[in-house]
């Protein structure tokens, strides 16, 4: 059997211990999904895909975030029988594994993080060239799915709420490589405030824990070179 401790309640909440019984290949979102449907229907939590696709899944598992569809319990626990389930860090609680996801996303929107491009549909498709250092820059942040991992194991965001975080930051260091967008300046100057780029303390913890292998350290420091050159360019 496992010993599961599971976050009950919002922020002002507390653990409550389920006994689940332990089975091969076993995920930690089965043993959510185990609880929720066999021993309590009250439990709140968020999934969709189950294959690692959407992210909505993500927890805190023994105290590292994670996706849990993706994470075998057997990885977590070892020879071990505890388990311990609590909601993403940094983020308001909606109730139980649930949370606010809100200001993650306007984060993304206070970082420039939608395309502004010009062409038209009777416009000949802009050319990019795949080769080049720009979309070698833009691939390597791209298929970030907005999971909150990297926000949740972040300590900068942990000590400073208005922090834009490497999830929006990583978002803007693939625009600012794009060269078919036409806001690099305005996404620039979004980044290069007090609460953005140049707050990262560089622990590499979103770098460590990105399910999609991405490096929004990277992709930050990349920003901070971009926002210094600006500058010295006068065009910040």
């Amino acid at each position: 059997m496992l010993h599961v401790s599971v976050w009950r309640g919002t922020e002002q909440g507390h653990y409550v211990d389920y006994e689940v019984p332990r089975q091969t290949s076993q995920t930690v979102l089965d043993v959510v999904t185990y609880i929720q449907r066999k021993l309590d229907s009250t439990l709140a939590y968020r999934y969709a895909c189950r294959v690692g696709m959407c992210g909505s899944c993500a927890m805190t598992v023994n105290g590292v975030a994670r996706w849990t569809c993706r994470t075998h319990v057997a990885a977590v626990t070892g020879e071990g029988s505890s388990l311990q389930i609590a909601p993403l860090a940094n983020l308001p609680v909606v109730r139980d594994l649930a949370t606010d996801m809100r200001e993650f996303f306007n984060k993304w929107a206070r970082a420039k993080g939608q395309y502004e491009g010009s062409r038209t549909r009777r416009d000949d498709f802009a050319a990019v060239k795949p080769a080049s250092k720009e979309a070698q820059a833009l691939q390597a942040g791209i298929e970030c799915i907005g999971c909150g991992v990297c926000y949740a194991s972040c300590d900068v965001v942990k000590w400073r709420s208005d922090y834009l975080g490497p999830a929006a930051l990583n978002r803007a260091w693939t625009l600012v490589n794009d060269v078919r967008d036409d806001a690099r300046s305005e996404r620039l100057r979004a980044v290069s405030g007090d609460a953005g780029c140049h707050s990262c303390h560089t622990h590499l913890s979103c770098t460590e824990r990105c399910p999609k292998h991405i490096s929004p350290t990277a992709s930050i420091a990349g920003l901070k070179r971009a926002t210094v050159a600006a500058v010295l360019k006068g065009a910040l």
